[in-house]
């Protein structure tokens, strides 16, 4: 089976983030094609704890890996400070890498104890767990009321359910207000 483009690309991200042991997990559609239906998405999310003295290190193996690919160090310098997001983008094939910088808050702390290890083309890359996936999708959804969240929630929820821990997923809904929005895929 031939990898794609966005396989190749996070793979690649995935062995400079070990080389330079900044923890991670991968979200987003991404995340959802992983542990739910597949769909289109034209980034890979990353989230990623790191400190400003990693920026010159990855800025340089990101732009050695691909000639071209675009990324601001100053960006990355004010999303480890300000907890925000970065990006990447590969010119020959367009696809566009999001990091999102967390802090430590109870969500990024329970988010990065519970994230899993599945494998894409032989390489062990961490993914959110279908659980918090799902509460990230209701969130979104409370926020946006886009039924594109609610829909991926509820697939990851068919496709991923002998995985679930679906007693972390009601507590963690109860703790986060999503009881309700919960209901509605359950």
């Amino acid at each position: 089976m031939e990898i794609s483009s966005q396989e190749k690309i996070l793979i690649e991200v995935v062995k400079i983030l070990n080389g330079l042991k900044i923890e991670y997990f991968i979200t987003g559609g991404f995340a959802v094609s992983v542990w739910g239906r597949l769909r289109a998405t034209f980034d890979i999310d990353i989230v990623v704890k790191m400190i400003e003295s990693q920026t010159a290190p990855l800025v340089k193996i990101l732009r050695q890996l691909i000639k071209g690919g675009y990324i601001d160090e100053n960006m990355v310098k004010d999303a480890i400070r300000n907890k925000g997001e970065f990006n990447f983008i590969d010119p020959n094939s367009g696809v566009k890498v999001d990091f999102w910088v967390v802090g430590k808050s109870e969500d990024s702390i329970r988010e990065f104890e519970n994230r899993k290890i599945k494998e894409i083309n032989r390489q062990e890359v961490y993914f959110i767990s279908p659980e918090d996936l799902i509460l990230n999708k209701l969130d979104w959804y409370k926020k946006a009321e886009s039924d594109k969240h609610l829909e991926d929630a509820k697939s990851v929820l068919e496709i991923s359910e002998k995985q679930i821990d679906k007693s972390y997923l009601k507590k963690w809904a109860i703790k986060l207000g999503m009881t309700e929005n919960l209901n509605k895929i359950l």
